[in-house]
C-alpha cells in the first residue's frame, strides 16, 4: 500500500541508504511475491466497469469481497483497497483489479494461492455479472471510454503525466501487468541480481507478450503494454544504464531516485501535490508545498513507489517486464523463472557470465525492438528466441537443484512448460491471439473480447 506508518524524520542520506539495505535477508528467509492485474467488464455488452454508478460496479465487487473475509481500506470515504492476512487487492487508475499475493517460499505455493483466489473472484464476479480479462493492454476501448479511480495518488499523476511523455495516461488506464518480487542477501548480491534481471527483461517481455490489440484491431506490437511504457516518463522508467556501471550499490540507486521528480506528499491522509519538485530540496526543508518540513521515512517509501524502471529496488527487487495473462499458469511460471535464475547460485553466476559483456547499446536495442518483434528480435548472430531458450534452460537447472517438490514429487520446473512451448515454437502468446483473431474470431473484437474473458479463468 502507499501509506507507511514510519514517521521517523530523515535528516541524512545515510538513512535513505539504510532503508534499502534493511531489506537484506539470509537465503533461508528469501521469499517470492507475485501480483496480477485484470481488466473488468460489465454485462453481456462487455463495457468497461466504472467505480460507481449502475450496478455492477467496482465498488460493488469490492463490497462483495468483504463478505469473504477481506478487510476494507478507504480513502476519503471511498472503498479503494482490501486486505486479508498478507494479501491485498488494489485498484489501478483505470479500474484494473489487482491481486497482491503474500511472500511465499516457492512457485507451488504461488500456484495454490492464485488458484484459490481466482476461484473466489470468478464466482463473485459471475454472480454480479462482471467479466475479467488478463491481457497486457486494453484491446478495444479508448482512454475516454475508461473510468478513473477515486484515489488522490492518481489525481496527481493524471495531471503530471502528460508533461513527461505521450503515453503516460495510456499506461495508467490501458495496461495490465504481472509482477514478481525477490530478495537479496547483501549489497553485492543485490547488484548482481539487479544487473541480471535488468539485462534479461526484454526476454521476459517476449516470453509473456500478451497484448497485440489496440482500439479493437491487431496493432503494430506483440506487447503494446511494453511499448506504452517506453513513452511514459524517461525520468522514472526504462532500463537504468547506471546499474551496470562501476560503483553501483544502494547509494547509487538512492542518488538516482533522489533526482527523480516527486509526485506527492501525504500528510494527515491527504495527498499534497508535489509533482515535479525535488526530494533533495525536501531533505533541506525547502519543499515549496511544505516549507520548513523535513521528510519522514514514509515519504521516502512513497517516493520509491513512484519510480517505474523495468526492475525496481525497494527493500526487495521487483521485476516489471511481463504482460498480464492466464494467472493460474503464467503467474507461477514467472515466479519459477526468477526463482530458478536468482535463488540458485550456479544459475545466477552463469547468467551473469553471459550478460556482463552486453553493451549498453545492445541492451537498449533489445528493449526498444522486442515489443514489436518478440522472439524474432535480432541479437548478435542470433535472435531473442535463442536467448529465451537459454534463459529457460538456466532457470530449469536452478529449479532442479532447488529440488522443492509438490505432493506429486514434481519440482517447480513444471511451471516453465508454457514458456518452453512458446519459446520452442517461436510464437508468443500474442501471436496465438492474433491467429485466433484472424480465424475463429473473424477479425471481430466483439467476438474476441467475450472469448478472451471466458478463457481468463479456464
Amino acid at each position: 500500500m502507499d501509506l507507511n506508518p514510519d514517521s521517523s524524520v530523515i535528516e541524512h542520506k545515510a538513512q535513505l541508504i539504510e532503508y534499502l539495505a534493511s531489506g537484506c535477508k539470509t537465503p533461508e528467509d528469501f521469499r517470492l511475491g507475485a501480483e496480477q492485474e485484470w481488466f473488468l467488464y460489465t454485462g453481456t455488452a462487455y463495457q468497461p466497469t466504472f467505480y460507481d454508478g449502475p450496478d455492477p460496479s467496482i465498488r460493488t465487487l469490492l463490497e462483495g469481497m468483504t463478505g469473504l473475509g477481506w478487510q476494507p481500506i478507504e480513502e476519503n470515504g471511498n472503498l479503494i483497497a482490501l486486505s486479508r492476512g498478507a494479501c491485498g487487492i488494489t485498484l489501478e487508475p483505470g479500474g484494473q483489479f489487482e491481486f497482491v499475493g503474500s511472500a511465499l517460499e516457492n512457485a507451488h505455493q504461488t500456484r495454490a494461492e492464485i488458484q484459490a483466489f481466482c476461484r473466489e473472484l470468478e464466482s463473485l464476479a459471475g454472480e454480479l455479472g462482471l467479466s475479467l480479462l488478463a491481457l497486457g493492454h486494453q484491446p478495444k476501448h479508448s482512454r475516454r471510454e475508461l473510468p478513473w479511480m477515486p484515489k488522490e495518488r492518481y489525481r496527481v499523476m493524471r495531471s503530471y503525466m502528460p508533461s513527461r511523455g505521450d503515453l503516460g495516461l495510456d499506461m495508467m488506464q490501458r495496461t495490465c501487468a504481472t509482477q514478481v518480487t525477490a530478495d537479496f542477501s547483501n549489497e553485492a548480491d543485490m547488484v548482481k541480481k539487479f544487473r541480471v534481471a535488468l539485462a534479461l527483461q526484454p526476454i521476459v517481455v517476449a516470453l509473456f507478450a500478451n497484448s497485440p490489440f489496440k482500439d479493437g484491431r491487431v496493432g503494430e506490437c506483440l506487447s503494446h503494454r511494453s511499448a506504452v511504457w517506453g513513452d511514459t516518463d524517461s525520468d522514472r522508467c526504462g532500463s537504468l544504464p547506471f546499474v551496470f556501471q562501476n560503483g553501483m550499490g544502494f547509494e547509487r540507486y538512492v542518488d538516482w531516485a533522489l533526482d527523480v521528480p516527486m509526485y506527492f506528499v501525504i500528510r494527515n491522509r491527504q495527498f499534497i501535490d508535489a509533482s515535479g519538485l525535488s526530494f533533495r530540496d525536501f531533505m533541506k526543508g525547502r519543499l515549496s508545498v511544505l516549507p520548513g518540513q523535513l521528510p519522514m521515512v514514509s515519504d521516502w517509501a512513497n517516493h520509491l513507489s513512484t519510480v517505474f524502471p523495468q526492475v525496481r529496488l525497494k527493500q526487495f527487487l521487483e521485476f516489471r517486464g511481463a504482460d498480464a495473462g492466464d494467472a493460474v499458469n503464467r503467474l507461477p511460471a514467472l515466479v519459477a523463472l526468477w526463482a530458478g535464475l536468482l535463488y540458485d547460485s550456479q544459475s545466477l553466476a552463469a547468467a551473469w557470465d553471459r550478460i556482463q559483456d552486453w553493451a549498453v547499446d545492445e541492451r537498449l536495442e533489445l528493449e526498444s525492438n522486442v515489443a514489436r518483434s518478440g522472439f524474432a528480435t535480432p541479437f548478435r548472430k542470433g535472435t531473442l528466441q535463442d536467448l529465451a531458450l537459454w534463459m529457460l534452460e538456466l532457470s530449469r537447472d536452478g529449479l532442479e537443484r532447488r529440488g522443492i517438490c509438490d505432493e506429486a514429487g514434481s519440482t517447480e520446473s513444471q511451471y516453465l512448460q508454457p514458456l518452453q512451448q512458446a519459446a520452442e515454437s517461436g510464437q508468443t502468446f500474442a501471436d496465438q491471439l492474433i491467429q485466433n483473431f484472424s480465424t475463429q474470431w473473424h477479425k471481430n473484437m466483439d467476438i474476441a473480447l467475450p472469448a478472451m474473458c471466458k478463457e481468463t479463468f479456464s
